[in-house]
């Protein structure tokens, strides 16, 4: 009974050192699995367009240090140069070539890559080109500002001109994965841009999506029209159909004016419901800055995003341009000085690290702390599971340093801490060993003042076995397994107990 009773003590002094820290129960309650990260390759971020490649060699691919998976791509309106188009072939008729370095680069590093039409071409539109129509900002009345759309007669050429992006890129040696139906349908632009509202949008692909030639190039899947805000109107109408909703495979939107945990989130619910992949295809963060680059506090707010994407039921997160000097890969404009060096990687490429590097292929999974994430939380956490591997992402906004106490669904016997902690290289991607020297569900680890954190802890398979199970319900009765995991009648000794909350070791004082 002494060494009983010494080990409670134990234990209890254990808990009072806790006491006040943050907490966070994972459950072993599975959402989305995610696909990946990846930026976009378009206009002049890439100069010369897309045949630098030096961005996709430094940030995509396992063997990267940033480990994006996914690129996007502009599939152009426009005319090469000044030629007539009706003189020569669809293989040469469009400006489709410059994206083609860069994607060959991704597929050959194992990568998905995608195309999104900002405008179908001009002589398809109601205003005749492929500008959006809004050429004067300060007159919506100036007969000139005629709404840019889709003529109703040319629905049925738009997914065959889709099909001859598709063949030209082939003809290239690049198999695109995905197509959109459109970039911002809801946005009045004086560039290159096409309206659509919800319901045109099902008339579209429920009526002319099968003219997407599948079956010639297989794999290809089709994403819907990407909303400026996130504006679930648009993919609820999808779902909500049918027919449009078979064509469908993954519903998009961009973050514009709308965090993940609005717009996003709605519209993931229903889009879940129906087995649909939920990507974020566009948005920057402090791409307002003009006069230098991003302060630590501004990565924090991306990281932040990435987070509330996931917690939003995300499966892909695709930032706006690659290289930019609020983006992943420096420029080389001198006016930001030599840590914008050009093709260098910046920290909000490290940034990105952790999550493309741990969260992609990774289940997410309930996790629930002592503190709130909503949107801008100082303090955030998420949970993930992939083989062998369970992930703990936290962002610590605050001032001050905490310990965070995690309650697990599994047991952990080691684990590694990938911290970054600042702007400058050696704050970034610190990487440390857990001290983990026993297999344990209830690890404390250290949460650093204004840092990005990965925990990414190895299962202990052995002693897990009962842990595979459906979570139990809310008011379900307690359970109780020896440390062998073989179900006891009755709590005994040092057991481990289940409830609804998932899984600790007890000790009770019995025979």
């Amino acid at each position: 009974m002494k060494k009983v009773f010494i080990f409670i003590v134990a234990l209890l002094a254990i808990g009072t050192a806790y006491a006040g820290n943050k907490l966070l129960v994972v459950k072993n309650y599975s959402y989305q699995t995610v696909t990946g990260f990846g930026a976009a390759c378009c206009d002049g971020a890439m100069c010369p367009y897309g045949t630098d490649v030096q961005p996709v060699r430094l940030l995509y691919g396992s063997q990267s240090k940033i480990g994006l998976n996914i690129m996007r791509m502009e599939i152009s309106p426009n005319f090469k140069g000044d030629i007539n188009a009706s003189d020569i072939g669809w293989d040469t008729q469009y400006d489709w070539e410059g994206s083609v370095p860069s994607a060959k680069q991704v597929k050959s590093r194992g990568g998905i890559v995608f195309g999104t039409p900002w405008s179908p071409p001009g002589d398809y539109k109601t205003n005749g080109g492929a500008n959006g129509g809004h050429v004067n900002d300060k007159d919506d009345n100036d007969p000139a500002n005629q709404r840019g759309e889709l003529r109703t007669d040319c629905y049925e050429k738009f997914f065959p001109w889709i099909n001859t992006f598709l063949a030209y890129m082939k003809s290239r040696k690049v198999d695109v994965d995905a197509v959109s139906v459109q970039n911002e349908p809801d946005w009045w632009v004086n560039y290159s841009g096409c309206l659509y509202t919800p319901e045109q949008q099902v008339t579209l692909v429920k009526n002319y999506a099968h003219l997407l030639d599948r079956e010639k190039y297989k794999g290809v899947r089709l994403i819907s029209a990407e909303p400026l805000g996130f504006d679930p109107r648009y993919s609820d109408a999808l779902m909500d159909d049918e027919v449009a909703r078979d064509q469908i495979d993954i519903i998009a939107g961009h973050l514009y004016g709308h965090p993940p945990l609005g717009n996003m989130k709605a519209a993931a619910v229903k889009a879940a419901k129906y087995g649909k992949e939920v990507w974020m295809t566009e948005h920057s963060v402090s791409d307002y800055l003009q006069d230098r680059l991003p302060n630590w506090t501004e990565q924090l707010e991306f990281a932040r995003e990435l987070n509330e994407c996931m917690l939003a039921g995300c499966t892909g997160y695709i930032y706006w341009y690659m290289r930019a000097h609020w983006a992943f890969v420096g420029t080389g404009e001198e006016k930001y000085g030599a840590a914008n060096g050009k093709n260098k990687l910046l920290p909000r490429a490290y940034v990105m690290s952790h999550f493309a590097k741990n969260v992609t292929g990774s289940t997410r999974l309930e996790a629930r702390g002592s503190f709130t994430t909503t949107t801008g939380s100082e303090l955030q956490a998420s949970a993930y599971i992939k083989g062998d591997s369970l992930i703990i992402m936290a962002i610590n906004s605050s001032a001050e340093d905490h310990t965070l106490k995690l309650t697990l669904p599994y047991y952990v016997k080691s684990g590694t801490h990938l911290k970054s902690t600042g702007n400058e290289a050696e704050n970034l991607c610190q990487t440390q060993e857990l001290d983990i020297t026993a297999s344990i569900m209830n690890p404390a680890v250290s949460m650093p003042a204004r840092s990005v954190n990965t925990y990414v802890f190895m299962i202990d398979q052995e002693t897990t076995a009962i842990t595979d199970q459906p979570a139990l319900e809310d008011n379900a009765p307690a359970t109780y397994y020896d440390l062998q995991g073989r179900k006891l009648s009755k709590p005994k000794g040092v057991c481990v107990e289940r409830t609804a909350d998932g899984f600790s070791r007890k000790v009770y004082m019995n025979d």
